[in-house]
């Protein structure tokens, strides 16, 4: 498969849904219930990250048992994490950084991709490498909006989903810039209300989140 193929799934995967829930989970035993209560709110797409060691047990439980669930793997900080994520069968990963090393990796692989930036370097040495729908994170401490304005400038064709500081008051927002084409947030599955099994309060979350489509 080539780069362009592969950047073309990852474009596919972050239209299916205006917000993707960033989620870290201590329990791979609530990782099911979790997805179908995301899923039946209207978000396919989660990513699971690697922070807690449940992560990966957690990924293979949704993608087992939750067909419908779209399953990336996030917090891949190295290229040994880029090919778990790629062993496991993930749709995508995706990196709050980024390092040449990792970058290399990805190039090198056929898993989709979304590096992490922060910076106009940062973008620069994705975008060289064939990566142009990239992480912003943290969002909001970053520069907010303002930030993706300017790093628009210079590099027309980047595409961003913002992750850090964006919640349900300000997500509307995010996603009415044209450069935006998803966004990240835990706050519509956070950690304390995955270890209560607030399943119905995550679906209706959900629900808010997947209606902030823009027209």
């Amino acid at each position: 498969m080539s780069s362009q193929q592969t950047a073309a799934r990852l474009r596919d995967v972050f239209a299916l849904a205006p917000v993707i829930p960033v989620i870290t989970i201590e329990d791979a035993g609530q990782a099911v219930p979790l997805a179908r209560a995301l899923v039946k709110g209207g978000l396919r797409v989660v990513e699971i990250t690697l922070r807690t060691q449940a992560g990966l047990d957690a990924a293979r439980a949704i993608m087992a048992e939750v067909p419908e669930a779209v399953v990336g793997i996030g917090t891949v900080l190295t290229p040994a994490d880029y090919e778990r994520a790629a062993e496991l069968g993930a749709a995508f990963a995706i990196s709050p950084g980024m390092s040449v090393e990792l970058l290399d990796a990805a190039k090198a692989g056929a898993l989709p991709f979304a590096p992490g930036i922060q910076t106009a370097s940062d973008l620069m040495a994705c975008v060289t490498r064939g990566f142009e729908l990239v992480k912003f994170f943290p969002a909001v401490p970053a520069g907010g909006l303002a930030a993706i304005d300017a790093l628009a400038g210079p590099f027309p064709n980047a595409r961003f989903c913002p992750t850090g500081g964006i919640n349900a008051g300000n997500a509307a927002q995010w996603l009415a810039h044209k450069k935006v084409l998803a966004i990240g947030g835990s706050w519509v599955a956070p950690a304390a209300d995955i270890k209560a099994g607030n399943w119905t309060l995550i679906e209706q979350r959900a629900r808010e989140a997947a209606a902030l489509r823009p027209a």
